[in-house]
């Protein structure tokens, strides 16, 4: 049986040149479980909206990509009792004072540890949404392993990041994927 991927974005959505789209299709075309799927109104998100939609979309994925504010979305989604999956990884999650007026529904975020179970943190030391760093932010009062990328910015196209073998590795089970 396929593991089943569900692959969440950001504020404005992830376009043809996302890391995401990119891992979508090369786990659709492996043959993989992949739901990939618009949130509602994504240049001006509602919280509750992305909850009610991600509720409808959820079942037993064994595999969550967030990136950016879609890891807010998902320690929401925990919070409010959605069940975990077995495997979250949360991309470049975006602070409150990012200074970006459309996330601030979504803050403050649950920081509950067990609202992050099985989860990864990948930032960057140089997120101009995450200033002062998501390590420090969401990793250590989620206590959850943290890979922080040097220079990777908020780890999107605007920063220079395409495709992601690394990321593909790791949502196929990879334990030298991205694992620190």
């Amino acid at each position: 049986m396929a593991t089943r991927h569900l692959i969440l974005h950001g504020l404005s959505g992830s376009g043809p040149g996302h890391w995401q789209s990119w891992l979508a299709a090369r786990l659709r075309a492996r043959g993989e479980d992949v739901t990939f799927p618009d949130l509602p109104d994504p240049d001006s998100p509602r919280l509750e909206g992305w909850l009610e939609a991600l509720e409808t979309l959820r079942t037993d994925d064994d595999v969550v990509i967030c990136h950016s504010l879609a890891c807010l979305l998902w320690l929401h989604h925990r919070a409010a009792g959605g069940p975990p999956a077995r495997r979250v990884i949360l991309v470049a999650p975006p602070c409150e004072d990012a200074g970006v007026p459309e996330i601030e529904p979504f803050f403050p975020v649950p920081l509950d540890p067990a609202l992050a179970e099985n989860a990864w943190l990948i930032c960057s030391d140089d997120d101009p949404y995450c200033p002062g760093g998501a390590a420090n932010r969401y990793g250590a009062p989620l206590r959850i392993p943290v890979r922080v990328i040097e220079g990777g910015g908020h780890l999107n196209p605007d920063a220079g990041l395409g495709p992601w073998p690394e990321m593909e590795a790791w949502a196929q089970g990879a334990k030298n994927g991205i694992d620190t």
